[in-house]
């Protein structure tokens, strides 16, 4: 019978190949995420920690209405924010997936409408889509769902392969409505998108997951095309 190695020497393989795993979750399957601004308050906290689905958008799924999604920086909506400085540790962890990357300049919405659909702000709401008013209990107290500053009113129709995004602290947003009238129009191309948010792992005390609200399955509001 073989002799068995000491555990000593079996600890660099057992390392390489959790990491190799990690790696591969974070490629394929997970990703952690870590919340940057105030923009999606209260669902979210500046600092809280998401998990995201990488898997799913391989099936061929594309985002649907609802959704909260990290998705890549479309047209240099985050040019004038600083990328925070981080040290080698933690570069390493990022890249096998262990901690959020801080390095890289992504964002993180509510998909409010995809490709055909046509989406309305008039006065202080409530925001519409393909005619439909959206019940949101998810928005900031005190916000209004549309605001009534320039770019806050607006009627716009999501070209095939895009998406409309807002955060739900809409007086505090730099979304889709603020990026009308540069490249992309505001639009968010659907393969842009890293994955759906679905789960907020940390801290503990705010665990939880993140589903998508009623009132985008309400009836007579799909008319895509």
């Amino acid at each position: 019978m073989r002799k068995q190695r000491p555990f000593w020497q079996e600890l660099p393989l057992l390392v390489v190949i959790a990491l190799l795993l990690a790696l591969l979750v974070k490629t394929f399957l997970l990703q952690a995420f870590s919340i940057p601004s105030d923009s999606m308050q209260n669902t979210l906290q500046k600092g809280d920690r998401v998990l995201v689905d990488k898997l799913t958008p391989w099936f061929g799924s594309e985002p649907e209405r609802g959704e909260v999604v990290v998705f890549h920086d479309p047209g240099e909506w985050l040019k004038n924010e600083p990328t925070p400085r981080t040290n080698a540790v933690q570069k390493a962890l990022s890249f096998i997936g262990l901690m959020p990357s801080a390095e890289e300049k992504d964002l993180i919405k509510r998909v409010v409408g995809v490709g055909g659909d046509t989406l309305e702000c008039n006065g202080a709401g409530p925001l519409k889509v393909n005619g439909k008013a959206l019940d949101e209990p998810y928005v900031f107290p005190g916000n209004t769902a549309c605001s009534t500053d320039q770019g806050g009113q607006f009627k716009v129709t999501v070209p095939s392969g895009h998406l409309w995004v807002m955060g739900d602290h809409r007086q505090a947003s730099g979304d889709s409505r603020y990026h009308q009238h540069e490249p992309g129009a505001g639009m968010v191309p659907v393969d842009e998108v890293v994955g759906r948010a679905v789960v907020v792992a940390w801290p503990v005390g705010r665990l939880d997951n993140l589903p998508v609200p009623a009132t985008f399955g309400q009836a007579g509001i799909d008319v895509r095309r």
